[in-house]
């Protein structure tokens, strides 16, 4: 009996453990698995550990990682935006066009912001006010993007005439360059718009149930024409990096396989495909680990015709992981 009692006694013990352990990787396990994946790295090469090899990882991930955080707010309102990439070519082209028409660096980013605001602003009214499924919309936005951006080009590729414009992606402050900086600011920006505000709170319901959100007064239309424009800011945002670093942008190969590289960063970072659940912290850890993947990879020799299959195998395995919580 006296063993029996000492059982009982351990049991709530060993529960409470069990729970204080579920808990810890339900809310940290993005962290986890990259601290996990950087000591390994460091162990695999050692080339890895080098500082401008760090400093290298942040400025591939930069771009990627601003456009996932928009795609983070648009999958925690429970859609998708496959546009990403093609908006981005589209802004790209546009950008160059305003640039060398005007000589002005200010009249072109503006430009770009107000473009890619706006085609975000047009997926966020076909879903929003047309009642046409976000996939659809964005497919069709991916497709029209693109094919304006091809003719535009003539298939081709458009050089910026102003010198100046290059100083965007192309300076640092200290050790950091600008668009590391640019995708930090962006991050704590999104993070305090989703964690600290109403329209986040508002996102976060319309994600976790439209109806209830509805029934709970929320202007569901409105707040879902939000999260796509804002995406669409943001993607118009990396838009304007992208073109700065080679002054250039090609309407055919730029933003190929973005939107399948945002989407596998928000997804590691734990935000749910059915939306109300994630955190945009999870994205920037999501998007540092696929960085550190590719990095292994080009380091290790790795084809590069084989990282659009990691990329693909890691995102089934993050939704088997979500499927099991």
């Amino acid at each position: 009996m006296a063993n029996i009692n000492v059982i009982k006694e351990q049991n709530p013990q060993t529960s409470t453990a069990k729970n204080r352990l579920s808990w810890l990787w339900s809310e940290y396990s993005v962290i986890i698995a990259f601290l996990i994946i950087f000591i390994a790295a460091s162990f695999m090469n050692p080339r890895f550990l080098e500082i401008n090899n760090q400093l290298n990882i942040l400025m591939q991930v930069s771009i990627i990682g601003i456009v996932a955080l928009g795609m983070t707010v648009v999958m925690l309102s429970g859609g998708i935006d496959l546009s990403v990439g093609s908006v981005l070519a589209f802004v790209g082209v546009v950008t160059v066009l305003a640039l060398n028409a005007t000589g002005s660096i200010l009249v072109a980013i503006l430009t770009a912001l107000i473009v890619g605001s706006f085609a975000g602003f047009l997926n966020g009214l076909m879903v929003a006010k047309g009642r046409i499924a976000s996939f659809i919309a964005t497919l069709g936005m991916m497709a029209s993007a693109r094919s304006i951006a091809l003719y535009i080009a003539e298939g081709g590729s458009i050089s910026g005439e102003v010198s100046g414009f290059t100083a965007i992606a192309n300076s640092d402050l200290w050790i950091f360059d600008f668009p590391v900086i640019i995708f930090f600011v962006m991050t704590a920006l999104v993070y305090i718009l989703m964690h600290k505000t109403r329209f986040g709170r508002y996102v976060y319901a319309l994600g976790s149930n439209e109806k209830a959100a509805l029934l709970s007064a929320i202007r569901v239309d409105r707040v879902k024409i939000g999260v796509y424009s804002l995406a669409g800011l943001l993607v118009s945002v990396a838009a304007i990096i992208e073109t700065s670093r080679l002054n250039s942008i090609s309407s055919s190969s730029s933003g190929i396989q973005y939107e399948l590289d945002a989407i596998a960063a928000v997804i590691i970072g734990g935000t749910r495909m059915t939306g109300g659940r994630g955190k945009i912290i999870g994205t920037f850890f999501g998007v540092l680990i696929l960085g550190i993947l590719n990095n292994m990879m080009n380091l290790m020799n790795v084809s590069p015709h084989l990282q659009g299959f990691v990329k693909g195998l890691i995102i089934i395995i993050a939704v088997v992981f979500q499927k099991r919580e």
